[in-house]
């Protein structure tokens, strides 16, 4: 097709580019070699090189130049592979009918994927949030702890202010990480509403730090978020690695996270310690997403409550998040914006993996939407039902337990100790309305009823 043509096409243009940008290099290199030499024979019969010199710095200019025309060129490849991707999520028109002449999204996305996210040293930041806690060494230790380089994945701590304390313990890293300082803004609410304050300046201040990251990275397609209370696991950023290709090939993900709501010991397989889901609630805390996503959320990015408002149908568009079984992030932040909601009776209990996996040798490709969707809702709805949520322990390994309604899902939820709120109608770790768990040995799915469901209903919370 053409676009694949295209597509093909530049590709082929981006190695000729990059094979003429050595070939130019390599060229000054011996043309430097052999200016020297001749300078030295010619500086015994004639103390003028003025020529050499010229050429030299001619030729430099050329090589100059061949290398920006190549950082041009990438730039116009990432806005058409974003440009691809826009054209793909409107795959169907207002009124439901196909878009014609429009590829393959798996197929486009096979090539592009091919074209950048197969190669493991290309640069992703990490961003980390701070703000007025000294305790960001100990997320910062482990990063940079478990990193491979800091050339594949730089640090960088965005803090919101200028708290003196954790200025200095963020200082006290030198070249190891990079500090930038967001500008505290002042921020002016109803009497009823300075609760709410610091969400107001948490939502500015990831504007302003991801726009910035991306500013300083002009290269980075993709970028990780962490706040300044998360402890990592040593396989962290091989996770991140390995899922950036999914995130690449289908656009139907808008993020990779490291975090399971439902991530408490007895609610995990802790042996299936690769196991991983795509998931339609947007789970936050340790977070990947690509920069063509941002520049769709940059120019509508909310003043306040940004991780409800990315949760909404708007800004989601029946996009999904992958997530693991295991997390591979855990808070120990108990105050925060948020007053420590949920962290005594929830979060402090989330189990975070130690042992070090190497992701990139796993085969993720299941995750893909094509192959994912059919086989976990076929999975799902071939179990045994248990028709009372107190029963799920005599059907076996797996089990299914049913809802209709937000109340029933609730009652579900309460007793099996799982997370049983809504965002914008969609349950803590659902796919499709599922929400797995494991539970005294046994896989149990809280699914929908298939016959009287037909989508999330945003009244629900």
């Amino acid at each position: 097709m053409a676009w694949l043509n295209l597509i093909k096409r530049q590709k082929i243009l981006t190695g000729l580019i990059l094979l003429c940008a050595m070939w130019s290099i390599t060229f000054v290199y011996v043309m430097r070699k052999d200016t020297v030499k001749n300078h030295q024979i010619k500086d015994s019969e004639n103390n003028s090189s003025s020529v050499h010199v010229a050429q030299l710095v001619e030729l430099e200019h050329k090589v100059e130049k061949v290398r920006k025309d190549a950082d041009e060129y990438n730039d116009l490849l990432l806005k058409l592979r974003e440009e691809i991707n826009g054209l793909i999520m409107q795959k169907k028109g207002d009124d439901g009918q196909q878009i014609a002449n429009l590829p393959d999204w798996k197929e486009v996305g096979d090539i592009l994927g091919a074209t950048n996210a197969n190669d493991a040293t290309k640069v992703v930041p990490v961003l980390v949030l701070a703000f007025n806690r000294p305790s960001v060494s100990r997320c910062l230790d482990l990063l940079i702890k478990y990193r491979s380089t800091k050339e594949q994945f730089p640090i960088i701590v965005s803090q919101d202010g200028n708290h003196r304390e954790t200025a200095a313990v963020i200082n006290g890293y030198g070249d190891q990480i990079v500090h930038l300082t967001h500008p505290p803004i002042e921020v002016t609410l109803p009497a009823k509403e300075k609760k709410f304050t610091g969400y107001y300046k948490l939502s500015s201040h990831y504007k302003w730090a991801i726009n910035k990251i991306f500013e300083l990275y002009p290269s980075a397609t993709s970028l990780i978020i962490v706040e300044d209370d998360l402890d990592i696991s040593p396989d962290f950023f091989s996770y991140f690695n390995a899922t950036l290709p999914l995130l690449d090939r289908d656009p139907t993900l808008m993020c990779v996270s490291a975090w399971n709501d439902n991530g408490k010991a007895d609610l995990v397989d802790t042996g299936a310690k690769t196991k991983l889901y795509r998931t339609d609630f947007f789970p936050g805390l340790g977070w990947m997403l690509k920069r063509e996503f941002w520049r769709e959320l940059e120019t509508k990015w909310p003043k306040a409550f940004w991780d409800d408002w990315l949760r909404d149908p708007r800004q989601r568009r029946e996009r999904a998040c992958i997530r693991p079984e295991i997390s591979r992030t855990r808070t120990f932040g108990k105050k925060g914006v948020s007053n420590g909601q949920f962290f005594e009776r929830h979060l402090k209990y989330i189990v975070l993996n130690e042992q070090p996996i190497q992701w990139e040798s796993s085969e993720l490709e299941y995750l893909l939407k094509d192959r994912y969707d059919k086989a976990f809702v076929d999975e799902v709805y071939a179990l045994p039902l248990a028709v009372r949520v107190t029963d799920f322990r005599r059907h076996g390994p797996a089990v299914r337990i049913e809802y209709d309604s937000a109340a029933s899902f609730k009652a579900t939820a309460k007793y099996l100790a799982v997370m049983n709120d809504f965002k914008a109608g969609v349950p803590r770790t659902g796919y499709l309305g599922i929400v797995s768990l494991y539970r005294d040995g046994v896989r149990v799915y809280v699914a929908p009823n298939r016959t009287r469901w037909s989508g999330y209903v945003t009244s629900w919370t």
